[in-house]
């Protein structure tokens, strides 16, 4: 039988592990993200403020998020990154762009309009009401950059951003006045399950058919039920 000595000893090691895993579990919670002003639940998308909600097409995983100051148009903005990996690669991207008004004395936010990379390349744009609030949104052919400054916190996670084509849809509102919301979701061309051409020509929106068409019709359904899911809430 173990001496009360052994016993004291064994005592405090088990406190010692009890106080390192509840350090370890809080260390696990801040860096899964709690408690930040987007949350993910599976495919739903939630922002806390300002208060809206979506469902993107897949499971996405939140990667990282920053925030910039802009005095000279007195704003701030924040920056959420979250993605989807399958065969070691991502496969999808969402960027979230919240920017906020920090001087209520400063006139109006200005929010730019939307612009292709390319003409020939932009499917579709259009703008439609939803809540009474104007929700513009644009399709377009673009390539994703590894070397991208703003993709670096997804590069040094230890994950590989193919330099492939990818389907891109840029959704741009303003849910209050002093807020307005960028969402930027992209999807690898490769990663539809079916056999597509790299040649850039092969996208242009004036020849674009076979399988290649097929992959865009996919990918503009997903967008107009990623729309349809945006959810607003008053402050």
């Amino acid at each position: 039988m173990d001496s009360s000595e052994d016993r004291d000893e064994k005592v405090k090691a088990m406190k010692r592990v009890t106080a390192i895993l509840f350090f370890v579990l809080i260390a696990a919670s801040s860096a899964s993200g709690a408690g930040k002003d987007l949350e993910v639940h599976g495919r739903v998308v939630v922002s806390k403020t300002p208060s809206f909600s979506l469902t993107v097409p897949s499971d996405l995983q939140w990667v990282h998020s920053a925030s910039a100051d802009h005095p000279e148009e007195s704003s701030v903005t924040r920056t959420f990154l979250l993605v989807k990996e399958g065969s070691k690669e991502i496969e999808e991207m969402l960027i979230v762009q919240i920017a906020d008004k920090t001087n209520p004395q400063a006139g109006p936010m200005v929010v730019p309009p939307m612009k292709p990379y390319a003409e020939k390349k932009m499917y579709l744009k259009g703008k439609i009401q939803k809540d009474e609030i104007g929700i513009a949104s644009m399709i377009q052919l673009m390539a994703w950059n590894p070397a991208a400054s703003s993709l670096q916190p997804i590069v040094q996670k230890g994950m590989k951003i193919p330099s492939h084509w990818a389907l891109q849809t840029q959704i741009l509102f303003q849910p209050r006045l002093e807020s307005a919301v960028s969402l930027r979701y992209s999807k690898d061309i490769h990663s539809f399950g079916l056999k597509v051409s790299n040649e850039g020509n092969n996208w242009d929106k004036e020849s674009i058919s076979g399988n290649e068409k097929k992959v865009y019709e996919s990918f503009r359904n997903a967008v107009s039920r990623m729309i349809e899911s945006l959810r607003f809430q008053a402050p």
